[in-house]
């Protein structure tokens, strides 16, 4: 072959090799980070208006006095509350919160859904398996979307040798094969922050030390014989492992706020696993801005928004103007976090920080689109 024929072919190969990676990078570029940067965003307007769901919230009881401003409240948010009964060492006011979201439900299922639980009280009892089981099962019967296990499990339950009952002891197993045969949600919330191992003055955050110093009784820093913190994790995590079908939102960023790499490392794990964000947003707040971001982007999918609010007895009068005056203040807050990147500050961080302006499409999954995955029927 004549000689510039083949420097023709050569840069003919050249040529062609560069127009083949310069495709392939573009291509990566959308599927990855790039791709997400260039998705549109959402302005707070917009995510107050696209109807949302609060995954955790509580109505420990709602005055009929109150009922109307309370639903208006919800229904000018766009937005459904998934309500919680927990404590199952407290019967006689988990029973009363289970009539509570039975009849709100009923009445206003657009706004209200509802988790159950079953009874602590008779632990250890002949016949107890069968007896939670049993009220399971009336909760789904009557609506619930899930099951509530909380932290009275690692905490305060206890076997008559002082022996705390972990969330992995077996005489739970049945209830949960129960909670994954009629495809529903075990919704645990097991241990507390990392905080609670720690003096009130070395917490990260002000409301966990708000929280430990109204409740003592809770500060595990206070009470060495509560098992440490890594020991509830360990607990949830082997449960994770025992029933690899049942499907676990893990309450509270699943104890695991402190990091979102640790949380990471779970959510590659146990591929039925997921999180809300419930009273918990202020710890991603503290973490280093970028890196949270990433995560609820790569994590997208594991992502269930929610405040732990709460409604009660006394909201009635001024007491109802003050609870739909939190409410009001938490949601304007959380939108602003999640869909701009403002700087704000808020009452649980100590210092300014920059909201996380993710994508709309990401905000829709979190605020909204998980439901049906992660609680079918709601």
């Amino acid at each position: 072959m004549h000689s510039c024929c083949k420097g023709c072919l050569t840069s003919c190969r050249l040529f062609l090799y560069l127009v083949l990676w310069a495709l392939a990078f573009y291509l990566a570029g959308c599927s990855g980070p790039q791709a997400v940067e260039r998705e549109p965003g959402m302005t707070e307007a917009e995510l107050r208006e696209m109807l949302k769901i609060d995954f955790h919230d509580h109505i420990d009881a709602l005055p009929a006095a109150g009922e109307a401003a309370f639903i208006g409240k919800l229904r000018e948010h766009n937005l459904k509350w998934l309500t919680i009964a927990t404590v199952g060492t407290q019967w006689q006011g988990l029973q009363q919160q289970i009539n509570v979201a039975e009849t709100l439900h009923a009445r206003y299922p657009q706004q209200v859904a509802w988790i159950t639980s079953f009874n602590l009280e008779n632990w250890g009892e002949t016949g107890w398996e069968s007896s939670a089981v049993r009220q399971v099962g009336e909760g789904f019967a009557a609506g619930a979307v899930g099951v509530k296990v909380w932290k009275d499990i690692g905490m305060v339950l206890r076997d008559p040798d002082s022996s705390f009952v972990m969330i992995d002891d077996p005489r739970f197993d049945p209830v949960f094969e129960y909670i994954e045969s009629r495809g529903k949600t075990l919704v645990a919330h097991i241990g507390e922050p990392r905080n609670c191992w720690l003096p009130l003055d070395s917490m990260t955050v002000n409301n966990d030390r708000a929280y430990f110093a109204e409740n003592p009784q809770y500060h595990a820093y206070l009470h060495p014989e509560i098992p440490y913190y890594w020991e509830h994790i360990r607990a949830r995590d082997r449960v994770l492992e025992k029933h690899p079908g049942l499907r676990m939102v893990g309450c509270h960023l699943g104890s695991l706020e402190f990091d979102v790499d640790e949380l990471a490392r779970r959510f590659d794990k146990y591929p039925n696993f997921a999180v809300d964000l419930a009273a918990r947003i202020c710890h991603l707040q503290v973490q280093d801005r970028d890196k949270v971001r990433d995560f609820c982007i790569k994590y997208q999918d594991r992502l269930l928004y929610g405040t732990d609010l709460a409604v009660d007895s006394t909201c009635v009068g001024s007491g109802m103007t003050r609870a739909l005056e939190l409410i009001e203040a938490t949601y304007s807050r959380d939108y602003q976090y999640f869909a701009t990147d403002d700087e704000m500050e808020v009452p649980e961080v100590n210092g300014k920080f920059h909201g996380l302006a993710l994508p709309a499409a990401v905000l829709k999954k979190i605020f909204y689109g998980n439901a049906g995955k992660w609680y079918p029927g709601i």
